[in-house]
């Protein structure tokens, strides 16, 4: 009887320890993994496929720049990914490359972006921004301190987004110039005003500003266009260059994507941190077409920045806004909708 009742009360205990192991496992808030993704954008398997072939397009100037040390490390074998990139001088080519899914992703200027975005029906989404303001008047001369002195006078812009951010300046501003556009890619200008006489006016932007003063002794930097934007449209919001990627490559290889942004990131803040090994690459890469030294001193003024989520939707937002109630063409006729901005719900 005493045996029967110890088996009992072993079993009996057996069976509470058990009980109490079983609860201590039950999953909770706190413990439950985090499994959210973009809106609109499905689960993918946990796995990298690092023998899919992405291809990257940037072009040269600033908007480029960021990717230089990636572009480095895949021609050394050391990115993580199957990446292959190709560096344009035209945002032209790119976005036929896009439209017709040659292309992956692509850095671009923003309001480029929001057209290609209006043209192809939401075709494409940004995933980060990747350059602020770059812009500057130069004067060969000294004669302007201030945006109201160029009031009545000629100033020379490259064509498309510097072109549309100064008009809206001005227009804000209530100055009223003319801006002519015959030197429509910023190397023609650049040329052009390097080679200019007294009293030319030109909007360029980082890093042939840079090279342009190095030609010309005679030139100064008279404005700086990310504060004449603020200070007239009241704005924080100037970003001019961002990356894009197809929706149909991002909905079906997601977690590549997030890994590429990942290694794009930490490009950006190694061109940021050692400017003098980053002039050597962009140089190397065909990002850029001077002197290596030229790049190193332009790099800290180019403004090269990494900004997603709801903090890039926030700043674009707000720039696309401003540029679309100046001129609607602008930025392709319309704004675009919340799924032009790839933001994950847990950063929402």
């Amino acid at each position: 009887m005493k045996n029967t009742k110890r088996i009992f009360t072993l079993v009996l205990a057996i069976l509470m320890a058990l009980t109490l192991v079983a609860c201590g496992n039950t999953p909770s808030e706190s413990t439950t993994p985090d499994t959210t993704t973009p809106d609109n954008i499905p689960e993918t398997p946990a796995t990298l496929d690092t023998a899919l072939p992405i291809r990257i397009s940037v072009l040269n100037g600033t908007t480029g720049f960021g990717a230089a040390k990636l572009m480095s490390d895949h021609a050394a074998g050391n990115a993580a990914l199957n990446y292959s990139f190709k560096v344009e001088t035209d945002a032209a080519l790119i976005n036929a490359g896009l439209i017709k899914g040659e292309i992956d992703i692509a850095a671009l200027p923003t309001n480029a972006a929001s057209t290609l975005y209006n043209k192809t029906e939401g075709a494409v989404s940004v995933l980060a921004l990747n350059t602020l303001g770059v812009l500057y008047v130069v004067e060969n001369g000294d004669t302007v301190s201030t945006l109201a002195d160029l009031e009545g006078k000629t100033v020379y812009c490259p064509a498309q987004n510097p072109a549309f951010i100064f008009e809206a300046i001005c227009k804000a501003a209530g100055v009223n110039v003319t801006i002519d556009t015959t030197y429509a890619q910023p190397a023609a200008l650049m040329s052009a005003v390097a080679a200019s006489e007294q009293g030319m006016l030109a909007v360029l932007p980082q890093p042939v500003l840079t090279v342009a003063m190095s030609k010309n002794a005679s030139l100064t930097v008279a404005l700086d266009l990310t504060a004449e934007w603020k200070n007239a449209i009241g704005s924080d919001s100037l970003v001019q260059g961002c990356i894009v990627v197809r929706n149909e490559f991002l909905k079906a290889h997601t977690n590549e994507v997030v890994k590429f942004l990942k290694e794009y990131k930490a490009s950006i803040e190694f061109v940021n941190q050692n400017p003098a090994e980053a002039s050597e690459m962009v140089v190397a890469l065909g990002i850029y077409t001077g002197a290596a030294p030229v790049a190193a001193k332009a790099i800290p003024s180019c403004n090269i920045v990494y900004v997603d989520g709801a903090e890039m939707k926030t700043a674009l937002s707000a720039f696309l806004e401003t540029m679309y109630n100046f001129k609607a063409a602008s930025v392709g006729g319309a704004l675009p909708a919340d799924d032009f901005y790839f933001v994950p719900v847990s950063a929402q």
